[in-house]
């Protein structure tokens, strides 16, 4: 592990003080991806600015009904929390997929938000990679792909993003609330994560001197009819081969609006309105499901080992809908 300075950050102005004009340097928190990436040698950060004293570990309804979730709150915290549990079951069944017990009860929401891919030619610094060293190469594309993406791949990349929770937020249309030497801004779930394109190097469009200080979740009306369904090699701490999140506005028997991301198919969670706009009016059927599912996995293109991953990611869509339906029960 290389060399480099440590700062406690005491207030936000601070710790955008202390992250600025120093090349290299990286906010920490709960420390579950970074310190990983720093032992590999991936991650050589200058500086780490220490953010766990700022007062972000609020979790509040807002005025307009919605959820405020601070930066800070543990992701164990948040899977627990009532509200979360209430109105957002969503999130909470996404974040207790994630991880291990010991893992959540470290790992922060804004970590979460910005974790990097588990490649494994990124984390193998003995190989190219693009995202790694930019203009390096990838391996991935002609080496072994099992796990990689599907849809939204470029000649520079095609690593898929590993958050759980990150997928849920993405159905939920959720807002980064962020800080700067700007001023605050909000970025839309929708827009946080980048596809690869010709930098994969850059995982979303955070700039490198602005901290992420919330997410808010708005008022949705899809507690009742919701499902995220993880595939994975193992049961325990693996992430994700496909994953789906599916939320359901049902009334009077027919489906009024449908929300849909898929998770480790692509370099960030992935969404197509023209597939959740073809349930809108439907009865939930399972053709119904099968038409949505296609459109969402339209496009997609598949390497040397991972094209199993075209017919899974339909098939889940088909069935986490299926559950969120209540036409199946819950596996």
């Amino acid at each position: 592990m290389n060399p480099f300075e440590y700062h406690r950050a005491t207030d936000a102005a601070d710790a955008l003080h202390s992250i600025g004009g120093v090349d290299g340097a990286r906010f920490i928190a709960g420390g579950t991806n970074l310190l990983d990436l720093m032992k590999e040698g991936v991650a050589r950060p200058a500086r780490l600015v220490d953010i766990t004293h700022l007062p972000l570990r609020e979790v509040r309804v807002t005025e307009s009904g919605g959820l405020h979730v601070g930066a800070l709150v543990r992701n164990a915290d948040l899977a627990w929390h009532p509200e979360v549990q209430r109105r957002y079951p969503l999130l909470s069944e996404a974040l207790l997929a994630g991880a291990s017990p010991q893992l959540r009860n470290m790992a922060t929401v804004g970590g979460n938000l910005l974790q990097r891919t588990r490649c494994y030619y990124f984390y193998d610094i003995a190989t190219p990679c693009n995202k790694r060293a930019p203009g390096s190469g990838c391996p991935a594309i002609e080496g072994l792909n099992r796990i990689h993406a599907i849809l939204g791949t470029s000649e520079q990349c095609v690593a898929v993003h590993p958050s759980d929770m990150c997928v849920a937020l993405a159905a939920l249309e959720a807002v980064v609330h962020v800080q700067g030497p700007q001023g605050e801004r909000s970025i839309a779930m929708a827009d946080f994560h980048r596809l690869p394109g010709d930098a994969p190097e850059r995982d979303t469009t955070l700039a490198a001197d602005e901290l992420v200080t919330a997410i808010e979740l708005p008022t949705q009306p899809f507690a009742r009819h919701s499902c995220y369904l993880k595939l994975r090699d193992r049961r325990s701490y693996a992430f994700a081969l496909v994953s789906a999140a599916c939320a359901l506005d049902i009334a009077q028997g027919r489906i009024r609006s449908a929300r849909i991301a898929l998770g480790g198919v692509a370099h960030k969670p992935w969404r197509r309105p023209g597939a959740e706009a073809l349930l809108a009016g439907q009865l939930p059927a399972v053709a119904a499901f099968e038409a949505a599912a296609a459109v969402l996995v339209e496009g997609a293109r598949a390497l040397e080992h991972n094209g199993f991953k075209i017919e899974l990611a339909r098939r889940t869509v088909v069935r986490a809908l299926m559950q969120a339906a209540g036409m199946e029960a819950a596996a």
